[in-house]
């Protein structure tokens, strides 16, 4: 791709951005979303260059888009590229800017998905666009994916189209999508590019403990509302012991070695220091947590309830979900029972191979002081339900970042932002990666 190409690859992934910001994909959860305006516009985007896609609802006003991308080799597995349309909901009273406006300012571009993650899904759509009109064919078939309902569960998303329509991914081994790819700056100035290739696994806990009932006037030695509060304030203030991954002895090791300090496994968190917002997450990745978040119990003030419940949101690290559950319920102890509303498996896989080697290149192509490394992300993305067909996921969507913005604040946050420059940066890295994915 010739500098007259990359530089109208540019314009377009930044209006599409922009457009697609505008369009208020709003996952408000429990079923309450509406992907079909923006699914409708990324359909009319490739339709407009010839790429056809299928459109898939999978519940009323839940929709997810499909294209076909035929590579050179026929040979070998494809790749599924994959962004999700859904947004969190935004208070417009707490923002700077209308949450859907796009607006440029600043050198960002501002709205609810900015970060998460319709530059991506611009990246994605703006890149299969350029090769529709520049005739360019990836050298492996590229199934470009934009999920709805991530934001929620992925139950009308990724888990639908993996439970109902396998077939779409039937010759496809590995994916790329979201939240890896970005530059952190860190002590001594490295810029440190953060790929995804491990997420924390989930149990969401529901505690229930069981009392007397009675008036509230009496004394009652056995209160469930007592009980709940003593449980959960034991699991709040659990101290959880750090435990070593193989992702994170790596991410941790690099840092160490760069920044001449020592890493110790039980430790890890000594280390954070030197990697400034991004230690919010990266914290997280060294234990378990469990968090207690909802609390439901009484309906009168003057009655003594029979039942008081509470939801723990837990979280493993890859190889430690037996621990959890365990503590959980030596923490619990016989006075409450244990429930599991959810629980998604945790994901590991090796920062090597081909694949990888072509996400090196392309950060090296754009930045070659960039340092890309392997990390745990504490949350999880729809490579979760990829990995069930066996496809091997990781997070890259690169972004060059400036070193004092605090990125891990703009995930669901107040006034989030996007540089433009660092999506330019994405773009580019992102041609490179597909011209040797």
């Amino acid at each position: 791709m010739d500098q007259t190409q990359l530089l109208a690859l540019e314009e377009d992934c930044i209006q599409l951005l922009q457009e697609l910001i505008r369009i208020p994909s709003v996952n408000y959860g429990e079923g309450k979303g509406d992907e079909e305006a923006v699914a409708l516009f990324v359909a009319a985007k490739l339709a407009e260059v010839g790429i056809d896609s299928e459109l898939i609802e999978t519940a009323p006003k839940r929709f997810n888009v499909v294209a076909r991308i035929e590579g050179a080799d026929q040979s070998r597995p494809g790749l599924v590229v994959h962004g999700h349309l859904d947004v969190v909901p935004a208070n417009a009273a707490d923002w700077q800017v209308d949450p859907f406006s796009g607006e440029l300012r600043d050198g960002y571009i501002w709205g609810r998905g900015a970060v998460d993650m319709k530059d991506g899904d611009a990246m994605f759509l703006a890149i299969a666009r350029s090769w529709a009109t520049s005739g360019f064919v990836p050298p492996r078939n590229i199934l470009l994916v934009f999920f709805a309902d991530e934001e929620a569960g992925s139950s009308y998303g990724s888990r639908w189209l993996v439970k109902n329509r396998p077939e779409l991914f039937d010759g496809y081994s590995e994916a790329i999508s979201e939240v890896g790819g970005f530059s952190v700056t860190i002590t001594g100035g490295h810029r440190l590019y953060f790929i995804e290739t491990a997420e924390k696994g989930i149990q969401w806990l529901e505690i229930t403990t069981k009392g007397t009932a009675g008036h509230g006037s009496f004394i009652n030695n056995d209160n469930a509302v007592t009980k709940l509060t003593r449980i959960i304030t034991k699991i709040g203030s659990h101290v959880w012991p750090q435990r070593e991954t193989a992702t994170g002895a790596k991410f941790f090791g690099k840092i160490a070695e760069l920044t001449g300090d020592e890493y110790h496994p039980d430790r890890a968190t000594d280390l954070l220091k030197h990697i400034g917002g991004a230690a919010r997450m990266m914290g997280a990745t060294t234990q378990n947590t469990a968090n207690p978040t909802m609390i439901n119990g009484g309906y009168k003030a003057n009655v003594i309830p029979g039942s008081a419940t509470a939801v723990v949101d837990g979280r493993f690290l890859p190889g430690f979900e037996d621990e959890l559950a365990e503590t959980i319920k030596s923490l619990v102890g016989d006075d409450a029972d244990i429930t599991v509303q959810v629980r998604d498996k945790a994901l590991e896989v090796d920062f090597s191979g081909p694949l990888v080697e072509a996400m090196i290149a392309a950060i090296k192509s754009q930045d070659p002081d960039g340092i890309p490394v392997p990390y745990l992300m504490s949350g999880g993305t729809d490579n979760k339900a990829l990995s069930d067909l066996g496809i091997v996921g990781y997070g890259f969507m690169p972004v060059q970042l400036p070193s004092d913005l605090d990125f891990f604040a703009l995930f669901h946050g107040v006034d989030e932002r996007i540089p433009v420059e660092g999506v330019k940066f994405g773009v580019r890295a992102l041609v490179n990666f597909f011209e040797n994915c």
